[in-house]
């Protein structure tokens, strides 16, 4: 961990930080936990003016959950560009490894069409980090600022704290959505092959097979199969 600034109160960041992470696995869905990561990274970051998530698959860049339109821009120049911190965060997945422009107006070598770009949009310096676990990344959590020097070794500190709990949140999000889906989905299959025992006569498994081959023949997913069951009382 990076040296620690003296000016920082870190008990009552601490606090900050356990009340975050509380209120993160509290949210009802992955889109209210990422908007709640990336205000939280805004709010509890020295010196961040601004966040986002960025996520990069095949080239294409996704904007989660920005706080402010800056943000949004920056990862489509990144992505016209193919360059940046975000954008190299997100694509290389390289763990505990971050990404920062402490001052743009100094920067030079590194991502050299990306920096006059961000200096035009008013940005002093950014950092991004690997939103990671064990077990699927999920691409980068950054902060930006309008001052060149703003985020010191504390903000690098913190901002790591931040992105550790938000990837175990995001995570958590992610695995009871998923959850909540599957039961929809077993709920929904169950009421279309009811609707085809009644209406054709056929035992429970005669009723999913002929969902089954529906599915296989038409190349939709079952779910979707039985969901159009449901919503015409019968085969469409």
């Amino acid at each position: 961990m990076a040296d620690r600034d003296v000016n920082v109160d870190w008990r009552r960041f601490g606090q900050e930080m356990a009340s975050m992470a509380r209120d993160l696995l509290a949210q009802p869905s992955v889109d209210t936990t990422l908007e709640r990561i990336t205000g939280s990274a805004r709010d509890l970051v020295a010196g961040c003016d601004a966040a986002g998530i960025l996520l990069v698959s095949g080239g294409e860049v996704e904007t989660l959950a920005p706080t402010e339109q800056l943000v949004t821009d920056l990862d489509g120049v990144q992505q016209r560009l193919g360059q940046g911190p975000c954008f190299d965060a997100a694509r290389h997945g390289v763990r505990e490894r971050v990404f920062r422009i402490a001052d743009f107006t100094a920067e030079e070598s590194r991502w050299p069409a990306f920096v006059p770009e961000a200096l035009e949009r008013g940005v002093g310096s950014m950092m991004g980090f690997l939103l990671f676990t064990d077990d699927e990344d999920f691409g980068a959590l950054n902060f930006y600022s309008r001052r060149p020097g703003a985020f010191t070794p504390a903000s690098e500190d913190s901002a790591v704290m931040l992105a550790s709990h938000a990837a175990v949140a995001l995570s958590s999000a992610r695995t009871h959505e998923q959850m909540e889906q599957a039961v929809s989905s077993r709920h929904t299959i169950g009421v279309a092959m009811g609707l085809l025992m009644g209406q054709m006569g056929l035992t429970q498994e005669q009723a999913f097979d002929v969902l089954r081959r529906y599915s296989q023949e038409s190349n939709v997913k079952l779910r979707e199969v039985a969901r159009r069951v449901c919503e015409k009382g019968g085969l469409p």
